[in-house]
């Protein structure tokens, strides 16, 4: 999608939705969106979300039909929208538009927002299973694969760490092979905080996962200091956990090194206006710091040992 639509087309295109069509419109894009566009449409029925996508181009494995199953199931599970229609031909998927407050980085320095993150992440996790996985160490791979068959660019040292992110596997797989159904893109925009309930949105990357990918995916993309990931640990598993908190800080490296490759594909291809080299460079450097942390053998050493 190489830029928004006009008007005439957003026109074009919703009046082929039957929720949509023939009636009066407000239409709003929305902040985020990274891999699509998000249009508010306002008519005298409801509120409703559009998710807007580029049929063709897909450089990052997306599965739509997967998004759509899954969002379906985070709906049942009680932290998803409300799925209306879904649109495939369109690259349209439907959703119910959740009137709250869409959390900042900063938002996660109040005062029970951890609290209602991890309640919101446990109550998807006990949720409805989710179709397909999501394992970092399956998408590095076939992102750098992508990378090499375009010829994009990537930090010249990247593979100078290959040996680091080997040993987080072998560490992580070795020690755990529980899967939940995890939204596992849980930035700050896109949870909405709704009083007293957390929603959670986006299902783009959505796949069965090791619950502290989840949970260390939040402390990388978030913001959060390691005092505020062990609160998250320890509030999503009811009490403190050495162990699963070394999990999560590792799961969130290993995220860190992933998502570098995503944002070097998103340099290398998309039309979206926004600096994806400054998004891939902050979370490699971060990784690139953990791995050269005198502490990182430890943490490989904390996540197998016992409480």
């Amino acid at each position: 999608m190489s830029s928004r639509l006009t008007d005439e087309q957003l026109d074009t295109l919703f009046d082929q939705i039957g929720l949509l069509a023939g009636r009066p419109r407000a239409v709003q894009y929305l902040s985020g969106g990274l891999t699509n566009r998000n249009v508010k449409i306002t008519t005298p029925d409801g509120v409703y979300v559009a998710r807007c996508v580029d049929t063709g181009r897909n450089l990052l494995g997306i599965d739509r039909d997967r998004e759509h199953y899954n969002s379906v199931a985070a709906e049942r599970a009680g932290v998803g929208a409300r799925v209306l229609d879904y649109r495939p031909d369109l690259g349209v998927l439907l959703l119910s538009y959740i009137d709250g407050k869409t959390l900042e980085n900063s938002d996660f320095q109040r005062e029970g927002v951890i609290a209602k993150v991890a309640d919101a992440c446990r109550t998807l996790h006990r949720g409805p299973r989710f179709r397909g996985r999501f394992d970092m160490f399956e998408r590095q791979p076939a992102y750098l694969a992508t990378i090499t068959e375009h010829g994009f660019r990537i930090p010249p040292d990247y593979l100078d760490h290959a040996h680091a992110f080997a040993a987080a596997a072998r560490v992580l797989t070795a020690t755990d092979d529980t899967t939940v159904p995890c939204n596992n893109d849980l930035l700050a925009g896109n949870f909405i905080e709704d009083g007293d309930r957390m929603w959670l949105i986006d299902y783009e990357y959505a796949g069965n996962n090791d619950p502290c990918f989840e949970l260390g995916n939040i402390w990388s993309e978030c913001g959060l200091s390691l005092d505020q990931l062990d609160e998250l640990v320890t509030a999503y598993y009811g009490r403190p956990s050495r162990r699963k908190t070394a999990r999560a800080h590792l799961q969130g490296i290993v995220a860190k090194y992933g998502w570098t490759l995503w944002g070097c594909i998103q340099y290398g291809s998309s039309a979206i206006e926004f600096d994806f080299w400054e998004w891939a460079m902050e979370r490699y450097e971060a990784a690139v710091a953990e791995f050269r942390n005198p502490h990182f053998p430890r943490l490989l050493d904390a996540v197998a040992a016992e409480d």
